[in-house]
């Protein structure tokens, strides 16, 4: 992968600390230090995607990593703007392990003026052996507090493509995220595995101050249009667009993607944006899911992708044997349905030894103009079948939750679940609380803890008659998909009942609903959310208490009471600015 161009704009590098990704190995991760047990031939031995329960083998690898983040300026599309960066890097750095290895990752809190805390999640990862590494502050850990440091030691326990980021405020949104990818078994057959695919629509302000606008009492700012697109980090701006006297490079430079022909490349496509729904399409090529988050599919073929925040989506993409010489663009553009003032980012698809010398204008898709205008979620549930078949047992509970978005007492906007919007106590994460047998939690409405106690299958009903779509992640679950739509559920029909969608992250529609399952088998305390990064700091979100009397016999490393502590001797010093949810 290389950058199209290279600009220097007011000392500020267009390009340093740019993460390209390079290709994987198209089956496994093999490393002689730490040595890659391979019983059977491969690290996850004789297990196949689609005859085995994916629960993961322990290979005993570490793969480790040493995080460092503080701000920097940034201009990855010719507009510079303050960036949250890992070891100076946006994207961050890619973590990469196999099935059943432990995944240890250092994170040292650099970020100053002014000082804030932070906490990474993993997004996807189950954590049945480690519920206190998920990440989330004031949920399973206190946040790390400015100069400090620590180590999230947890089990590569499925496979396929992800993500990790913040989870403090908004503060992914200033580029605090990178990719993750964990080899497993082979669902489809390729050639060249190219890597993730990172997909961000892209703001010029500073995160905080967005995050102002969002949970303010104007409803002209809290409804925040992002100003750009960016594949994989980058894409051009138009700096006439820009009012103020910002230094701008209009021609930044597009990523590059050199494929080869006549080869099948596997994309792993990652929307780690802030909010708009993501469309994706390469012209002139086909493309075939083979995954949908870490579950694989019964492959389908498409020309167009969608993606919500924090969805992926892997997919196979066949070269021609004799391209058009050239190149092909790449696209994902914002869907109309979002809110947006620049809506489509583009990237190069080369072949051969040179990229193009001028950037292709190659002929979009129908298909693809077509859902950036009009479609607002994911593709049908009888397309997304896993290839591993579940049925999901009779629910023993059923919860019907409704999304509102309304001004609060005090005429601050905000997202509310079950008219209560969110608020997280940094000092007190619900999971160490229910640890010690306090689950008091509804004695104080805005922790919106749901305590489902010992209930073994788990149904949620969600309801959105609003006017915006939103992408719902549940954490530590891949949960069942039992339908989905517009309007309301007749209460029955379930889809592919023998063997429903499985995901961690779901669209439900504007004016629709998401009916979703879970099989009660991680004790823990687990986010369920709107992914949209400003519907979540403006309240929208619930913790699910899972089996409250097994977290009770949890063993919590005492690190996990230290960081509290930590954080508690700086924030009695400090002023934390938590001026939103927290999350």
């Amino acid at each position: 992968m290389q950058i199209h161009k290279f600009l220097l704009l007011s000392g500020i590098s267009l390009v340093a600390g740019q993460n390209d990704y390079s290709a994987l190995p198209t089956r496994y991760l093999f490393t002689t230090d730490p040595v890659t047990p391979l019983p059977q031939g491969t690290p996850w031995g004789l297990k196949t995607a689609n005859t085995t329960d994916p629960y993961p083998p322990v290979t005993g690898v570490i793969r480790a990593y040493d995080f460092t983040i503080r701000r920097q300026k940034k201009a990855p599309d010719g507009f510079p703007r303050e960036f949250l960066t890992i070891n100076n890097q946006f994207p961050g750095p890619l973590i990469e392990a196999n099935w059943g290895d432990t995944i240890q990752v250092t994170v040292h809190n650099q970020i100053n003026t002014p000082d804030e805390g932070t906490a990474l999640h993993w997004h996807g990862i189950l954590q049945k052996t480690s519920p206190w590494m998920d990440g989330v502050p004031g949920v399973q850990q206190c946040p790390i507090p400015p100069g400090g440091s620590f180590t999230y030691t947890f089990l590569a326990d499925l496979y396929g493509t992800s993500w990790y980021h913040s989870h403090y405020s908004g503060q992914y949104a200033a580029g605090l995220l990178g990719p993750m990818v964990i080899h497993g078994p082979d669902t489809s057959t390729y050639d060249i595995d190219m890597g993730p695919i990172l997909l961000t629509d892209h703001y010029h302000g500073e995160y905080m101050d967005i995050v102002r606008q969002v949970v303010s009492t104007d409803i002209t700012k809290v409804l925040v249009k992002s100003q750009n697109n960016l594949i994989q980090g980058r894409n051009n701006y138009d700096c006439s667009l820009v009012s103020s006297s910002t230094p701008c490079a209009s021609d930044a430079g597009l990523t590059n993607f050199k494929f080869t022909p006549g080869k099948k490349h596997r994309l792993r496509l990652i929307n780690a944006g802030a909010e708009g729904i993501q469309m994706f399409s390469i012209d002139g090529h086909n493309m075939s899911v083979i995954a949908n988050d870490f579950v694989p599919i019964v492959p389908y073929n498409t020309k167009v992708v969608t993606l919500g925040v924090g969805q992926r989506v892997d997919v196979i993409v066949q070269a021609p044997a004799s391209p058009a010489a050239g190149g092909y663009l790449m696209r994902s553009s914002i869907a109309a349905c979002s809110l947006f003032e620049v809506q489509q980012a583009t990237a190069v698809v080369y072949y051969g030894a040179a990229v193009p010398a001028t950037v292709p204008t190659t002929t979009v898709w129908p298909d693809f103009t077509n859902a950036v205008a009009n479609q607002c979620g994911n593709d049908p549930l009888t397309s997304t079948v896993p290839l591993y078949p579940i049925k999901p047992p009779a629910a023993t509970t059923t919860k019907e939750i409704a999304i509102d978005f309304s001004q609060n007492a005090t005429n601050f906007w905000v997202w509310k679940m079950n008219g209560v919007a969110f608020r997280a106590n940094y000092n007190q994460p619900v999971l160490l609380l229910s640890n010690v047998g306090n689950n008091s939690y509804p004695n104080s409405p805005q922790w919106n803890v749901y305590n489902f106690g010992s209930n073994s299958s788990i149904r949620m009903l969600i309801k959105n008659p609003g006017p915006a779509a939103h992408p719902m992640h549940l954490h530590g679950h891949n949960f069942f998909v039992l339908n989905e739509g517009v309007g309301t559920w007749d209460g029955t029909t379930i889809i592919n009942p023998n063997n429903p969608a499985r995901r961690d992250t779901q669209l439900v529609r504007a004016g629709g609903f998401l009916v979703i399952q879970i099989t009660a088998d991680n004790p823990g305390a687990w986010p369920l959310h709107c992914h949209i990064a400003w519907h979540v700091s403006a309240g929208l979100y619930i913790t699910v208490l899972e089996r409250p009397a097994d977290i009770a016999k949890l063993t919590i490393p005492s690190v996990m009471a230290q960081t509290c502590r930590d954080w508690a001797t700086w924030s009695g010093t400090s002023v934390v600015d938590q001026i939103d949810s927290g999350l």
